[in-house]
């Protein structure tokens, strides 16, 4: 079957080449002359990817790519932005939107034709991924009616890819579904009074994210950011409501998930409390170096994020790495951090 493709685009001439080279190579092409008519052709006909302009009448690119990233059924598409070389400094702005690539006008054929292979293929090697991960979930399922339900439903879902330091929702936001992370790392942060950030959690695949906005019908309190490029699957609220009304066993699931959450935010509160900077910091970097599979007892972390999981400063930081690393407790190169001996950190006196 063709792959569709739709073009939304103001000026005629641009938007017809456009559609005559894409139908030219074999796709089923879908054209809008503007932002609004855009969306809804992407709504009724959801297509593999999108193009789209930027500068456009009755909705810009951007009105566009945030209105279909609130729909969960066309926020997964692949999304590229037509840009004029005098909009370029804007695009940084759409790419932290969740944009996945652009094409800089005038463009020719085979930089058009390669973007969109290029966009297609990558997604479907995402989706490949996507499926070997969930059937990673498949012995648990099995046990239960319920959750292999819940499976069907994620199996349904089609997965988002969030670049690095791309927000995923913002603290005080209107709940709309749970996240399946399904690759990558994601951070969740609160904002204390005097500005500083703490950061109360890191996320890894196969981890659900949003579970306590979801329980308890409120806002998100906290933000939720990709550490890493990273590809989430929403599970919209409707069906996940339908679903504990009927199956008791994903309920106690979801209830399960929660309390070893609320158990790890207490620990990590007391840590912050009660616990000396060095103590803090070492307990910090062995939390981390769990949520890694590697065997190289490394992981990569910012100083900044480091920081802000320990409840510290990022000046204190430095000094605490500098000293963890002449004492021979840890390696660091740049933003990796390697421990050398993970039973002295256990042990850190408070």
């Amino acid at each position: 079957m063709s792959k569709k493709i739709l073009i939304i685009e103001d000026n005629n001439d641009i938007r017809e080449n456009v559609v005559e080279i894409l139908e030219l190579a074999g796709y089923k092409v879908f054209e809008a002359a503007n932002g609004r008519l855009g969306v809804e052709l992407a709504v009724n006909n959801i297509p593999d990817i999108i193009l789209c302009d930027i500068m456009m009448p009755e909705l810009d690119g951007y009105g566009v790519l945030y209105m279909l990233n609130k729909n969960p059924v066309t926020a997964a598409i692949p999304f590229i932005f037509l840009t004029a070389k005098a909009e370029r400094v804007d695009l940084r702005k759409g790419m932290e939107m969740g944009a996945d690539d652009y094409l800089t006008k005038p463009f020719d054929d085979m930089e058009l034709l390669n973007a969109v292979e290029s966009r297609l293929k990558k997604r479907e090697a995402q989706q490949s991924f996507y499926s070997k991960s969930l059937d990673n979930l498949n012995l648990l399922l099995a046990k239960n009616k319920g959750l292999t339900e819940l499976k069907r439903v994620i199996d349904e879902r089609k997965a988002r890819q969030f670049k690095k330091n791309q927000v995923v929702y913002y603290e005080g936001d209107k709940g709309n579904g749970l996240y399946l992370l399904v690759k990558g790392r994601i951070k969740s942060t609160k904002m204390a009074e005097d500005g500083r950030e703490l950061m109360t959690g890191i996320y890894t695949s196969e981890e659900y994210i949003g579970i306590h906005s979801f329980l308890s019908n409120e806002t998100y309190s906290e933000t939720a950011t990709a550490l890493e490029d990273s590809l989430l699957c929403l599970i919209p609220k409707d069906q996940l409501d339908e679903l504990l009304n009927l199956y008791p066993d994903i309920a106690r699931e979801f209830i399960r998930l929660l309390a070893n959450n609320i158990r790890e935010k207490e620990e990590q509160l007391l840590q912050l409390a009660y616990h000396s900077v060095r103590k803090r910091m070492a307990e910090a970097m062995l939390r981390l170096n769990r949520q890694y599979t590697s065997d190289t007892e490394s992981f990569k972390i910012s100083r900044e994020d480091l920081a802000a999981m320990a409840g510290m400063a990022t000046e204190t930081v430095s000094r605490t790495l500098s000293d963890f690393k002449d004492e021979g407790l840890i390696d660091k190169k740049g933003s990796v951090i390697t421990i050398l001996d993970p039973t002295r950190l256990s042990k850190m006196r408070n």
